[in-house]
């Protein structure tokens, strides 16, 4: 007989685009709690959707936007054709570190392997030093790669958590040029409906008239809470006609209901995504 009071959690299979250790995998540990999910891999941002659409996964994780980039525009499509229910978010700091075998040394280094993007927010660092640059598929890829290859005279750029795992040495620590940069990750589910009651932010796409003035009679009509994000994307079906995606915050749901209300009387169309506790 189990013990009073000792509560038992099952397994979630978590979908993230990219692979153990990538920075999906920390922004699902830091949401979910890493000893209550098991990671699921995929290659795509359209596979993750796929896997929480199909069951595959019980839910999925996925980058929509960074602190320096900006959204990531093709993620808005698949959350609006792949009909799936934004639960959460989280936002992590990205924080990029130089990795090595654990008897290497700087000095021992002529190559950094790494994904694009990663090589790109660490290039004041990177000019510093005479090393090849490599561009790979993933940074934590790199970071196992370097490992199972034994690999002395190349280093990866990837996070604590590759390190971690694959057994290699952070030769220095947060190289990245920015230090204040930040990814935002939606959480993905079935669509279910369901509202949580502590909800103070509501993601959702809206299309108007395609007339003078359509959006500022749109956005006239908010009141009492913050829009936090405003993005246009467009609509493949009608060209230079634009969908409009919101994030709004609020502090009760009766403030967010009153304002959808007045969304929908100057509006063609709307679509909730989710609404959900803000990340910050």
């Amino acid at each position: 007989m189990p013990a009073v009071g000792i509560f038992y959690y099952p397994m979630l299979k978590i979908a993230i685009q990219g692979y153990k250790a990538s920075f999906h995998h920390i922004a699902a540990n830091q949401y979910f709690g890493s000893d209550r999910i098991e990671i699921l891999p995929c290659d795509t941002f359209r596979q993750v959707a796929t896997a929480v659409k199909s069951g595959e996964a019980d839910m999925g994780l996925m980058a929509i936007e960074n602190s320096i980039a900006g959204s990531i525009i093709p993620n808005y499509s698949i959350l609006q054709d792949e009909n799936l229910q934004v639960a959460g978010e989280v936002y992590l700091p990205i924080k990029q570190n130089l990795m090595v075998l654990p008897d290497v040394e700087l000095e021992d280094i002529r190559e950094v392997e790494s994904h694009s993007m990663a090589l790109l927010q660490c290039i004041e660092y990177l000019d510093e030093h005479p090393w090849k640059l490599i561009e790979s598929e993933d940074t934590a890829l790199s970071a196992q790669h370097i490992a199972e290859q034994g690999l002395r005279h190349t280093a990866a750029i990837a996070s604590e958590l590759a390190a971690e795992i694959y057994g290699l040495k952070i030769i220095a620590p947060e190289i990245n040029t920015n230090k204040s940069n930040y990814t935002r990750f939606m959480v993905l589910k079935r669509f279910d409906h369901n509202t949580d009651k502590l909800a103070n932010k509501a993601s959702l796409y809206f299309k108007t008239d395609h007339e003078e003035g359509s959006l500022l009679r749109a956005l006239s009509v908010l009141e009492g809470i913050n829009l936090s994000k405003l993005q246009s994307y467009p609509i493949p079906s009608e060209p230079w006609h634009y969908m409009f995606h919101i994030d709004l915050e609020f502090k009760c749901l009766d403030d967010y209901i009153r304002n959808l209300d007045r969304l929908h009387s100057v509006t063609k169309e709307i679509h909730v995504y989710g609404v959900y506790r803000n990340g910050k």
